[in-house]
């Protein structure tokens, strides 16, 4: 086997290929270069599942970050168990042909449980007393406190929040190298998503983003090195590209105008009663997942969608056929946006009724991807004074809410999920891969074909398995 590495560079696009990201300019120079079409939705469980099993959504499941669970009757948004992604993985398939083949997969998602040798996920720990103590799961489990002695702690809160920033992702690198020097892996995984937060925050403003690509053209540019001087090829990757946005589309609220939604009291604040009510949207970035609970309600709702001013296109279940999204996981019709619009999850009214968790960094709580989470709420008037109170009380174990999290969508600038009209806001994928013409377009699903083509070189396999 050819050893390797991919970086999966989150946002990396043609575009953003330029004098503040020299190092990553080289390597483009130097090797080959494709636009990759990316997958609906465009979203980062969907395109690293297509990239590691080759197939669309229709068959390994990860239609979304999140979905609407039918027998639970609740969402289901970041879970992490591997075995939620039906289909070969690409390690298996050349561990196959090569039974001493190894992998490491350094935090992608749906990274628990799965078939690698070494593993590294965000897991943090959620003891009795209802505190959040941030962590990372690690196989074999013996790992984790090896790295964490080496390394430090994951800095959790720069990985995802309002104080998001690159030192998540230097740990993440600093933990690839570690892996390396210790395991010697066939293949390295490695998730680098440092852009994703300022292109969310600011969109393509290139003066306010050109901090984050110096930073991540450093810690790219240092990995390439690393890696090369022990002989090991890189190849570079990217899940999507994320472009301008202007505009927050509230489907629930207007689902909720037109009576459709079930909300329930709790405390004073309001719930979604995902299973009591007729439609209701699960959001993730620029597509939503629409579940209609009464089904002689599908063609009313699509009528209705398809007047909302920011939705583009609405998939039905012929639609959903043809874009590879017909899995039972997927909403009855599925909502794309137009080029300047994304879809919140918000779904009261007025904002005193929001529910307590709105204004917190809860992933796992919202019924939708939430990225107003990466902002601190502008009309506190002393913000780092009110969090240090907080996390004060914190470490006196007295429990308290970190309730600064905004409600205001439209400070979000970036989004993704639908397909760029522009090729040069499309993900890429770069590297030693002889089979891949210069300049070229491919689609994702053949991401994994060229992947597995450049790792198996030495195998005497050629394309042999996904």
């Amino acid at each position: 086997m050819q050893r390797t590495a991919i970086l999966n560079v989150v946002g990396l696009t043609p575009r953003l290929i330029c004098d503040a990201t020299p190092s990553i300019r080289q390597f483009m120079e130097r090797n080959r270069i494709a636009r990759v079409q990316p997958t609906l939705p465009a979203v980062t469980c969907t395109a690293q599942s297509t990239y590691v099993t080759g197939r669309p959504p229709r068959d390994h499941g990860a239609v979304a970050n999140g979905w609407y669970d039918r027998e639970y009757a609740e969402h289901r948004f970041w879970k992490q168990s591997n075995r939620l992604v039906a289909g070969e993985k690409i390690w298996d398939a050349l561990r196959r042909v090569d039974p001493e083949f190894t992998c490491a997969k350094l935090f992608w998602w749906y990274n628990m449980y799965s078939t690698v040798d070494y593993a590294i996920t965000p897991r943090p720990l959620y003891p009795a007393d209802g505190r959040k103590v941030f962590d990372v799961h690690t196989q074999p489990m013996g790992m984790r406190d090896r790295i964490k002695k080496d390394l430090g702690a994951f800095p959790f809160p720069h990985f995802w929040g309002p104080a998001s920033s690159v030192r998540s992702t230097e740990w993440i690198a600093a933990s690839a190298k570690w892996v390396e020097e210790k395991c010697w892996p066939s293949l390295s995984l490695v998730y680098l998503p440092h852009l994703d937060y300022d292109l969310q925050r600011y969109g393509l403003d290139m003066e306010k983003i050109s901090k984050a690509l110096h930073e991540i053209d450093d810690v790219v540019g240092d990995l390439i090195r690393f890696y090369e001087q022990r002989g090991i090829k890189v190849v570079l990757l990217s899940e999507y590209g994320i472009t301008d946005v202007d505009r927050p589309v509230h489907l629930n609220r207007l689902f909720r105008e037109k009576g459709w939604l079930s909300i329930k009291d709790e405390l004073g604040t309001e719930t979604l009663d995902l299973g009591g009510s007729k439609v209701f949207a699960i959001a993730d970035h620029q597509v939503a997942h629409i579940y209609v609970n009464d089904p002689g309600m599908v063609s009313e709702v699509r009528t209705f969608l398809e007047g909302v001013t920011g939705v583009q296109q609405v998939l039905g279940k012929q639609e959903k056929f043809f874009t590879g999204l017909d899995h039972e996981r997927s909403g009855d019709l599925v909502a794309v946006s137009d080029f300047r619009s994304w879809f919140t999850y918000y779904y009261w009214l007025d904002d005193r009724m929001a529910p307590d968790f709105a204004r917190c960094v809860d992933i796992h709580r919202k019924c939708g991807y939430d990225p107003v989470e990466l902002f601190l709420d502008p009309a506190l008037k002393f913000p780092k004074l009110k969090l240090a109170w907080k996390l004060a009380l914190k470490s006196l174990r007295i429990r308290t809410l970190f309730d600064v999290i905004p409600l205001d969508a439209s400070l979000v600038k970036g989004s993704h999920g639908r397909m760029p009209e522009d090729p040069q806001d499309w993900p890429v994928l770069i590297g030693d891969l002889p089979k891949l013409p210069k300049s070229s377009s491919i689609a994702a699903h053949e991401v994994c074909g060229h992947l597995y083509e450049h790792c198996s070189r030495g195998s005497g396999y050629g394309s042999v398995g996904v």
